[in-house]
């Protein structure tokens, strides 16, 4: 039996009136979606643990069936193991990305204005961080180049008693009241402060404004953690696998999990991924002695945060196709038994541009039992209505490896 999670990154939304009072999942065409949803199992789950923040990093730990409140150690160092950063317990990271913000005002009355510089190119932001490398680093401060917008920051016998924002909750506001708190506050402050000074002229900068895109002029330090230890995945369900991901932190979970990365050329974790190279990847391991393959498809949520509802419901019926279509046809075909489960990790609804903690939809589908018809889809309502409900990650990825758990 092989077994899939597709993890559509922040697809669960809100009413939306624009929408006559529908979702994205709800008008987004997904006909193979909506075929697992109907010969399968429909339901909400809660990922994210009463009291901890409804960031990707604790809910994917959640959804690979990792309890973030035993194993979650901050984001930065799962990014670190995907980038082949070696830590030691006395080492503290943060996640760096690099963000556009207003360009008038003294740095700590500035507005942020995008969390992702507008999607930036890996190469182009590379080139930035080297030259920020150059400036800031010290003996003890590490600056590591990552994917597009999301970069490293290594501190040697650092402290661990930050107070730090994600860029991504609080679009368009004033960064005043979300700069860096703790006692060594000053440190951080003054190394995104420098590099708005480095960054507003570059060339690279002046080139984006050029083509009307957002200029990378700051960075903006946050996501702080230690080295964590994961139990292996193999050890708790018996499948051994790859994880599929354009991005850092859900490539180091896998890494520590003792998963095999995938790459696939052109996967840049927007809407612009190789939707087509991750589904075949998919495919490819599967058919070649893969039990288990995580696909994580990056787009609704950076849809969501940009508040791009045509895009989010456009990488919906992109992921239904490329992904879901894909994957089952070439299971199907190669009369292959196997369970697919697909899930949000969390919820980024387009009204608020974040994170949410709210339950998110499920759906479970068994290639060996799909005689059930029913009327369901993969929306907020129908799983909501469905009556399964669990309340924790891992308790649903038991289940999904172990479907009589139960019963």
């Amino acid at each position: 039996m092989k077994h899939i999670i597709i993890l559509t990154d922040g697809a669960g939304d809100y009413d939306i009136e624009s929408l006559g009072n529908k979702t994205p999942l709800e008008v987004a065409r997904t006909p193979f979606i909506d075929e697992l949803a109907q010969k399968g199992e429909v339901g909400l789950v809660q990922t994210i643990p009463r009291g901890m923040q409804p960031g990707s990093d604790v809910a994917n730990l959640s959804v690979m069936g990792y309890a973030p409140d035993k194993y979650h150690t901050g984001r930065s160092p799962l990014e670190a193991a995907s980038m082949g950063v070696p830590l030691i317990d006395t080492d503290i990271t943060f996640r760096c990305n690099i963000v556009t913000l207003t360009e008038d005002e003294p740095y700590e009355e500035k507005t942020i204005l995008d969390h992702s510089s507008g999607d930036i190119t890996t190469e182009e932001s590379t080139q930035l961080i080297l030259d920020i490398r150059e400036k800031l680093q010290t003996e003890f401060i590490q600056f590591y180049p990552g994917v597009s917008y999301r970069h490293l920051i290594l501190w040697k016998e650092g402290p661990y008693d930050f107070d730090l924002t994600p860029p991504h909750d609080i679009l368009t506001q004033k960064i005043t009241n979300y700069l860096p708190k703790g006692p060594y506050k000053d440190i951080l402050y003054n190394m995104m402060s420098h590099s708005y000074d480095l960054l507003k002229d570059h060339p690279i900068n002046i080139a984006r404004k050029e083509r009307g895109l957002n200029p990378a002029n700051s960075i903006w330090i946050w996501g702080e953690g230690k080295k964590p230890q994961l139990d292996p995945f193999y050890d708790k369900y018996q499948l051994k696998g790859s994880v599929i991901s354009a991005v850092d932190l859900i490539n180091g979970i896998g890494i520590l999990a003792g998963l095999q990365p995938v790459k696939v050329e052109g996967a840049t974790g927007t809407l612009h991924t190789n939707f087509d190279g991750k589904g075949k990847a998919a495919i490819e391991a599967l058919l070649n002695g893969d039990d288990f393959v995580y696909i994580h498809l990056e787009a609704p949520d950076e849809c969501g945060h940009q508040g791009d509802l045509e895009g989010k419901i456009k990488s919906l019926e992109l992921i239904d196709d490329k992904i879901v279509g894909a994957i089952k046809n070439a299971l199907d075909e190669a009369k292959e038994d196997y369970r697919i489960m697909i899930l949000p990790d969390h919820m980024t609804p387009i009204a608020k541009r974040t994170h949410t903690s709210d339950p998110v939809p499920y759906i479970i589908y068994d290639s060996t039992q799909n005689t059930n018809l029913s009327q369901n889809r993969f929306t907020e309502k129908s799983a909501k209505t469905a009556g399964n409900f669990f309340n924790d990650g891992p308790s649903l990825t038991y289940y999904f490896v172990n479907p009589n758990s139960r019963k």
